[in-house]
């Protein structure tokens, strides 16, 4: 009877032993446990800063943890980013910038990753604003435009790198505008780069809306043109005209921003990133305030979404540093297509 009893005993413990290992086991959502690290690959105060900021925040709320920003400039963005390619890839230290110039790194061969190896949390687009000095001389783009063909020397453009709004804007320009002469002065981001115009020691500059905004509603800027087939709305100030009214030609597409973080980082982060971005960010008055302040737009997306969205500008950025000869690697080794 006793024999029985253990026996009965021995099947239905068993038998609960069995029917807990059945239940498969549920992936514990990520809760960083201390603060993680935004690598901004720019200079405080320019395009990428600003907006980065505003998204720390955010996520700082969604996640219950500081995110903090880190600036580490170098190389038109690419030392920070490689910074955050060379920890590890936990989710911890995560990259910020335009999927633009991430996606050309290889090309330029300043950083191995390609597009495809990083997971990519798209924010806000920020068109290039070609804009000069309040009191120069030149009142419209089709001003300036004749002065790049006519002046016996080349006029100074004020760039944050050669990957920035400013350098592939005026390639774009080049291209479509035969015989202009320009030397770009080259700074560490975008507010150096802005600041130089303001001041008088370059002649103009075409970095981001953002970069400019406050300088323009202070009246310090004169905007001649956004970089765009369709006009800018910026607030404080009213409607800058697209630079195809003067050239047509003008090749253009939205200039992504956002927060990158490794591919291969573990599942639950990327899980989680996924649906804080889906839910919060997405959804964000602060980021829907932020964008319209700054000339920005708005438009929050992930993952493979992400990945077609960055894809226009991407080509139009790898493709013209390729041919211009700035970038000696052929875009299409890294799976980025020519723009029709």
């Amino acid at each position: 009877m006793k024999s029985k009893k253990l026996a009965k005993s021995w099947i239905s413990a068993a038998f609960a032993a069995s029917a807990f290992l059945a239940v498969p086991a549920i992936a514990e959502e990520w809760k960083p446990t201390e603060p993680v690290t935004i690598i901004v690959p720019w200079s405080a105060g320019g395009s990428t800063d600003t907006v980065t900021r505003v998204v720390a925040g955010e996520l700082s709320k969604a996640f219950g943890q500081n995110f903090v920003i880190i600036n580490q400039p170098g190389a038109s963005g690419s030392v920070g980013t490689r910074a955050v390619w060379e920890a590890p890839h936990d989710g911890m230290t995560m990259a910020a910038g335009a999927a633009a110039d991430l996606g050309a790194y290889p090309v330029f061969g300043t950083l191995d990753a390609t597009l495809d190896q990083w997971r990519l949390y798209l924010h806000v687009a920020n068109p290039g604003l070609v804009s000069v000095r309040a009191d120069s001389e030149w009142e419209n783009f089709g001003d300036l435009l004749e002065a790049m063909k006519s002046a016996s020397e080349p006029i100074t453009v004020s760039s944050g790198g050669l990957s920035s709004a400013t350098a592939i804007s005026m390639q774009a320009l080049e291209k479509a505008a035969s015989g202009i002469k320009f030397r770009q002065i080259v700074y560490e981001g975008g507010n150096p780069a802005v600041i130089s115009t303001v001041s008088g020691e370059t002649q103009f500059t075409a970095q981001t809306a953002t970069e400019q905004v406050d300088m323009i509603r202070a009246g310090r800027l004169k905007p001649l043109a956004v970089i765009a087939d369709q006009p800018l709305e910026l607030q404080g100030y009213g409607t800058v005209p697209p630079v195809t009214d003067w050239l047509p030609e003008v090749a253009s597409a939205p200039n992504f921003f956002g927060i990158f973080i490794p591919a291969d980082a573990p599942k639950e982060v990327l899980d989680a990133m996924d649906k804080v971005w889906s839910e919060e960010i997405a959804n964000s008055e602060v980021m829907k305030k932020h964008a319209a302040e700054r000339g920005a737009l708005f438009k929050a997306t992930h993952g493979e979404e992400a990945a077609k969205t960055a894809l226009p500008f991407l080509s139009i950025n790898a493709w013209q540093q390729f041919d211009s000869g700035a970038a000696p690697n052929d875009p299409s080794k890294f799976g980025i297509p020519r723009p029709e």
